[in-house]
């Protein structure tokens, strides 16, 4: 059974009682805040390894939450998955692009909620990653030193950009990254880039990766992920 300790962050009792009642249910360790400020406190005073946070919070919201989260020494490195109602588009970009780890829309399904705060945990631990391990995923062999992709012992040729893209997808499957996100691990923050090239890298891919192209997911109004299962 997990251990970890989880925030919960809403301004709905009764949507932080569910989400309360469905974490401890598999064996979380769970507080909860009803507002911004709360759940800021209790980051910067206690230790979490993820905190679930709703956008739509009176007074200090939960993009100005994250932001300040993120820059704290002690409470930066903890993942956060946020909570939105659907039409946030904008929002959960911003999210993300802030440091956010994943979203969950509202209304949202409890083996949904808890199989993405599975994930989130997944990552924090394995943070120290290996940036010249093998990716195998799906049949596709993708190989960082050599630079090099296989579709099933195929070898797949990709520019610079597309292998890039591919890798900074594949190896976190499930995970959502917004285009500027994409840009800046591609390039860097200072490559004048547009959305629209992310897009035309992404049709390349998956032209290129014929079948296997399917499991690049577009996440619309928010960016891409690869996709965790067959």
């Amino acid at each position: 059974m997990p251990n970890e300790r989880i925030l919960v962050v809403d301004d709905e009792e009764d949507i932080l009682e569910l989400v309360r009642y469905n974490l401890v249910k598999e064996g979380y360790r769970v507080s909860g805040a009803l507002t911004g400020e709360e759940a800021l406190r209790k980051a910067r005073s206690e230790k979490f390894d993820l905190i679930v946070l709703d956008l739509m919070l009176p007074g200090i919201d939960g993009l100005e939450v994250t932001k300040k989260i993120k820059a704290h020494e002690k409470a930066r490195h903890t993942p956060i998955v946020m909570l939105s109602a659907k039409g946030e588009e904008a929002d959960i970009v911003a999210g993300l692009e802030l440091g956010a780890d994943d979203y969950i829309t509202k209304p949202f399904s409890p083996r949904v909620l808890i199989a993405r705060v599975r994930t989130a945990l997944r990552r924090k631990a394995g943070k120290a990653e290996d940036d010249t391990a093998v990716v195998q995923i799906h049949e596709l062999e993708i190989h960082p030193g050599r630079r090099s992709v296989a579709a099933k012992g195929t070898p797949v040729d990709l520019t610079y950009t597309e292998f890039q893209v591919l890798y900074i997808l594949a190896r976190r499957p499930g995970w959502v990254f917004t285009r500027g996100q994409i840009v800046d691990a591609v390039r860097g923050d200072d490559y004048p880039v547009t959305d629209r090239s992310v897009d035309v890298q992404i049709v390349g891919l998956r032209k290129k990766l014929g079948p296997y192209g399917k499991y690049i997911e577009t996440v619309r109004g928010v960016g891409y992920r690869f996709r965790e299962n067959p």
